[in-house]
């Protein structure tokens, strides 16, 4: 006891022992204290006291509420018995009096004198007493802990019941005395009372338990019975949809009533639900790229009769009129449509990801999925979204340096058609095709491909690894050429249906009035020198075939005319007009000149020209050799036939450029090819004029490959690929004894012969390895890689004599001074002469020290 409570009772003596106050502590229910005052007279006026008086009756009344609140310090009990009321009656709802009513009444009605002085004290509010003894003391020290080792359950549905039921006790349990008693004594204001009390209690609940587990548990639930009532994954019975559609509304209805309903529970549902829809979308629509496509209208169907319904029948019971949790949210019209308008999106999102494969899968009918994003690229962030991640996708699978040129060529295409339809403005391809031009670009192989494709038949079943087969096809349906594209094509003012560009088209965008495929691939390179070199090169190949029709040639070439111009392909069109001249030019002069009878006794020839007029076409091979005498014979005459055509013009014969076709008699077969000129020599070396001129030991005539060249004047090579053609065709057999010896095979071995000698097998490999060998026919037109060779080796004296004379140099050094006395000036860089001379390296013919190249010692 202080001083100043000694000085106040010396001049005010304390009441009689009947009136002292109870101690403040708070006593159990049953004690000896509580028995005594229970028995004092309900009629006591609490109102009319002194002050004094009136704290004495205060501290009293405030004891007997209290104890009689005051909850038991164990767990809550299991709600799993039959005797569920009796249990709790009695030592959780405790029997109240009538002098417990009226303290109760003097603590909390407004109307007394007690409630009237203290109404501003929270110290003395009996209902914040109530939540500390309810919440902060026997929550936290007893409910919780269980609660806790009941969400740390693997199984979420264990775990959401565990959850629940310990709420669900512990506001009955809490609830019980204060709705029975305590409420209806605050005259008026128990359901503001009620509102705070429960409020209070559920924020208790919300930062007292793990809120990321609960989220987690609540999530889950959620996602598997939406996954379940929308069928997302599996499909349902009508019983099986009721039962599931019955337990969901009485666990959400729980969750409401326990105070897990709120505007935290809709957040979680808004997650869930977004993604419940993005799944549906992947499992269902993935892959599905057929035309025609609805797929947006099953969407929106979709979104409108199951996903609305579920959201709504959920919401129906988180916006409860309970008078504790009430949200008031509904759902409209307008938020179904934005539903469907989502669901649009992420379809959007999801043909975006697919777009690269429904490129690829062109062929096999993947319009549909082209159709469903036309619907989605309706805003500038969709469609940039769409073509930075197409273009990241092209960079990760297409533009690398494992792939074929004519796969990306063929990617490519497929991209043009799809996005002809996806953007017929032409802005979005503008923006995607920019890198895959530029990395074609930069391949060496490009222009041949695309000159190939232009001109090979759509229709051949094998067109070759570097031919694109739907070019040709392209090439073929094109019924019309678009002109070239003016660069003042913007300012024509008679044009009626003049449009301005897209908004979010780029600084050099070009509106082009039709995305055709062959005009992209021809507009590859922005000078047309490469494309009309290239064109040359391979018209040369495919005009000194032995063909008839060029009217694939002629197309092509009337394409590129309108394209490039006339002037860029006068040169083709010269050597197109050769071709079709020399026809009728050889039919005049076999005719004139009597080369179509055949001369009495002598074997068979008849010979057909291709004039050429040699300043337009490209380099040709021009290999000389010796060719038969009685072909040589024909084409003194043919000359002589030609100079009274055109006397101021003269015949230089290419003979490795022609064709042969060469009949071969033997004692058990007979053999016709159509052969190049010089294995048509290499095999008529071996002619046996008379039959009975065998050699000594009885076999056929046998050559070498020494003899061959001696008698020919053929280069080796020319003349090892006759002879391993031949071998090829069963005619020639090398010797086992000298490989370099051939001899013919007049007669094959029989089946049994094949059996029994191993010599037969021997004989039939290395015929079907050296048809392999000689399978491909060889090239008219030179390569640039053999013009650059020859002339590098005309420079080549050049550096010789640089460098013997003047020492070591280094590379740049070697360039200027080629420049400087190569008459005409020297046309290649330092690269290409760079790479000449590490090949003169390896040969060792030079030495590099240091930057600087010599000649080696």
């Amino acid at each position: 006891m202080t001083a100043y409570n000694r000085i106040f009772e010396a001049v005010f003596p304390p009441p009689s022992e009947a009136s002292q106050p109870t101690p403040k502590a708070t006593p159990l229910l049953g004690s000896g204290g509580f028995e005594g005052f229970s028995e004092t007279p309900l009629d006591i006026d609490w109102d009319t006291q002194d002050n004094a008086t009136e704290q004495i009756q205060w501290e009293r009344a405030w004891h007997i509420a209290t104890t009689f609140l005051s909850l038991p310090s164990e767990e809550l009990p299991p709600t799993d018995s039959d005797d569920d009321h009796d249990r709790l009656q009695g030592k959780w709802w405790k029997p109240c009096t009538r002098e417990i009513k009226a303290a109760i009444k003097y603590l909390v009605s407004p109307e007394s004198q007690g409630a009237s002085i203290r109404r501003h004290q929270q110290e003395h509010s009996l209902l914040q007493w109530y939540f500390d003894e309810a919440g902060l003391r026997h929550f936290l020290q007893y409910v919780r802990p269980p609660m806790l080792k009941g969400l740390e359950r693997d199984n979420f549905a264990q775990a959401i019941s565990s959850l629940l039921t310990y709420l669900e006790r512990a506001y009955t349990i809490y609830l019980h005395n204060l709705q029975i008693y305590v409420y209806p004594l605050c005259s008026g204001h128990s359901e503001e009372h009620q509102k705070v009390f429960m409020f209070k209690l559920a924020s208790l609940f919300t930062y007292a338990l793990p809120q990321q587990r609960i989220n987690d548990i609540l999530g889950e639930f959620l996602r598997q019975r939406a996954e379940a009532a929308l069928e997302v994954q599996t499909a349902l019975s009508n019983a099986e949809q009721r039962d599931l559609s019955d337990h969901t509304r009485i666990v959400l209805w729980k969750l409401q009533e326990n105070g897990l309903g709120d505007s935290r529970l809709q957040k979680i549902l808004a997650e869930v639900m977004s993604d419940v829809l993005s799944e549906h979308i992947r499992r269902t629509y993935a892959g599905e790229w057929k035309s025609q496509s609805n797929v947006t209208t099953k969407l929106r169907y979709w979104v409108e009769n199951r996903f609305a319904r579920f959201i709504v029948e959920v919401m129906s019971i988180l916006s409860t009129t309970d008078a504790r949790f009430k949200t008031g949210t509904e759902i409209v019209l307008s938020d179904v449509e934005r539903w469907q308008e989502i669901a649009i999106g992420r379809l959007g999102i999801l043909r975006t990801k697919e777009l690269f494969d429904v490129v690829v899968a062109w062929k096999k009918d993947s319009k549909g999925a082209i159709e469903d994003l036309k619907r989605y690229v309706t805003t500038t962030a969709a469609r940039t979204h769409l073509t930075n991640s197409f273009s990241e996708v092209l960079g990760r699978r297409l533009l690398q340096p494992g792939a074929a040129t004519t796969a990306i060529l063929q990617v490519y295409i497929s991209i043009i058609r799809a996005f002809a339809i996806l953007d017929p403005k032409g802005v979005l391809l503008d923006r995607v095709a920019r890198p895959i031009r530029r990395y074609l670009r930069d391949r060496d192989d490009t222009v041949a491909i695309v000159v190939s494709s232009l001109l090979a038949d759509s229709k051949d079943p094998s067109p070759g690894p570097d031919v694109l087969s739907e070019l040709a096809e392209e090439m073929e349906n094109s019924d019309d050429v678009s002109a070239q594209e003016d660069d003042d094509a913007d300012l024509d003012f008679e044009d009626m249906e003049w449009m301005p560009d897209p908004v979010d088209a780029g600084p050099d965008y070009r509106n082009s009035k039709r995305l055709d495929v062959i005009g992209s691939l021809i507009s590859l390179f922005e000078t047309k020198d490469i494309f009309v070199k290239e064109f040359q090169q391979i018209l040369g190949e495919r005009l000194l075939r032995n063909e008839q029709n060029f009217e694939k040639e002629i197309c092509v070439l009337d394409l590129l005319k309108v394209r490039f111009g006339e002037a860029s392909l006068q040169a083709c069109e010269v050597m197109l007009r050769d071709v079709l001249d020399s026809r009728r030019v050889d039919a005049v002069i076999r005719n004139d000149q009597n080369l179509a009878m055949r001369t009495r006794g002598a074997p068979y020839a008849e010979v057909h020209a291709r004039i050429l007029s040699h300043l337009f076409w490209p380099s040709l091979h021009d290999e000389s050799f010796s060719i038969p005498p009685e072909i040589s014979a024909i084409q003194a005459r043919y000359e002589k036939g030609f100079e009274t055509i055109k006397p101021s013009r003269k015949l230089t014969w290419l003979n490795a450029l022609g064709q042969v076709t060469v009949h071969l008699e033997f004692d058990d077969r007979f053999i016709t090819e159509v052969v190049q000129t010089w294995q048509a020599s290499v095999i008529y070396a071996f002619q046996d004029n008379d039959p009975d001129d065998m050699t000594d030991d009885g076999q056929p005539v046998a050559k070498t490959v020494a003899q061959l060249m001696s008698e020919l004047s053929m280069s080796e090579s020319y003349v090892r690929n006759g002879l391993t053609f031949w071998v090829g065709k069963l005619v020639l057999h090398p010797s086992a004894s000298s490989p370099d010896t051939y001899h013919v095979l007049e007669t094959l071995p029989s089946s049994a012969q094949r059996t029994a000698s191993g010599s037969a097998t021997t004989l039939l490999t290395a015929a079907a390895a050296a048809g392999a060998a000689t399978s491909a026919p060889a090239p008219a037109v030179r390569s640039e890689e053999e013009i650059m060779q020859e002339k590098m080796e005309v420079f080549w004296q050049f550096v010789v004599g640089m460098l013997t004379n003047q020492g070591a140099m280094p590379l740049t050094r070697i360039v200027m001074m080629l420049k400087v006395v190569v008459p005409g000036g020297f046309p290649f860089g330092n690269e290409e002469l760079k790479q000449f001379l590490e090949g003169r390296v390896k040969e060792g013919r030079l030495e590099v020290a240091g930057g600087n190249y010599r000649i080696k010692a």
